[in-house]
């Protein structure tokens, strides 16, 4: 069984969608068209082999929250808390609409994280650091 997927195709009625009232140079913005989280999300995605039960939380989610949780340097407790009162983080993570609840139980990243391995997380981080010398945020030299 394949992880989840988030949904943001359905109109809810009288809901507003993140992407049309959010500041669309806003940082956290710009960086979620930059990242090429479907390509990632697909590699990290076959890795896996599903059994029975519930599916696995949507990857991009995952990989928000983490790059997240090391961007703000905060725990894992703190970026679940915290991402119900940012709609930029929850868009960052795929979110359109805004959610009101937890995105998950922080203890789901420590397994996502032992889920990924080693390798899984040197994708992310291989990725970000690709990104951000693009971005001309970094300088090459400190990478």
């Amino acid at each position: 069984m394949k992880s989840k997927k988030i949904n943001n195709s359905l109109e809810r009625l009288f809901e507003q969608r993140l992407s049309s009232f959010l500041n669309p140079k806003h940082p956290l913005f710009q960086l979620s068209d930059s990242i090429p989280f479907h390509s990632l999300a697909s590699d990290l995605d076959r890795g896996f082999s599903y059994g029975p039960g519930q599916p696995p939380l949507p990857i991009r989610l995952i990989i928000g929250l983490l790059i997240i949780s090391h961007m703000y340097n905060i725990s894992d407790e703190q970026v679940v808390v915290r991402w119900v009162e940012n709609p930029y983080w929850q868009y960052f993570c795929g979110y359109d609409y805004f959610q009101f609840k937890m995105p998950c139980n922080p203890s789901s990243l420590t397994r996502w994280r032992h889920r990924l391995g080693q390798e899984g997380l040197n994708k992310i981080l291989s990725m970000t650091i690709d990104l951000a010398t693009k971005k001309k945020v970094v300088d090459p030299k400190r990478t």
